[in-house]
């Protein structure tokens, strides 16, 4: 069964650090794209960041350029996501989902949820005093 599950999230005060985990069972992560998203209530899903397959290239979206790091375990089919100097507004519930390993993240202004796929549940992430 092809599963994604997301992990790490949590209530962090400004300016803290938060590493969100995405876990893939059922299929191996390094033959996919990963893209990381997040939605806020009332708001559309939006790509926040997205590591290619091909070269391990990595994208971020403009407001969590310098903050957040995507990278890829090391053998354990496992996908992170370090967040640091967060703020308020980073406040979403945050998930993962593959996209095809001809997926070439840098091709892409910013991820569209539509080209990607099996989603995870998703991992609440508040950043609040």
């Amino acid at each position: 069964q092809v599963q994604l599950v997301e992990s790490g999230g949590g209530l962090v005060q400004p300016g803290g650090s938060l590493r969100l985990s995405c876990a893939a069972s059922g299929f191996t992560l390094d033959n996919y794209a990963i893209g990381w998203f997040r939605q806020a209530p009332g708001k559309e899903r939006e790509g926040v960041s997205c590591i290619s397959s091909s070269d391990g290239s990595t994208t971020y979206a403009d407001s969590v350029k310098g903050r957040f790091t995507i990278s890829r375990g090391n053998a354990k089919n496992t996908v992170y996501l370090q967040m640091t100097s967060l703020k308020p507004e980073d406040t979403a519930v945050y998930y993962c989902a593959i996209a095809p390993t001809y997926y070439y993240c840098s091709a892409y202004g910013r991820q569209r949820p539509v080209d990607f796929g099996s989603w995870g549940q998703g991992t609440q992430v508040t950043v609040s005093s």
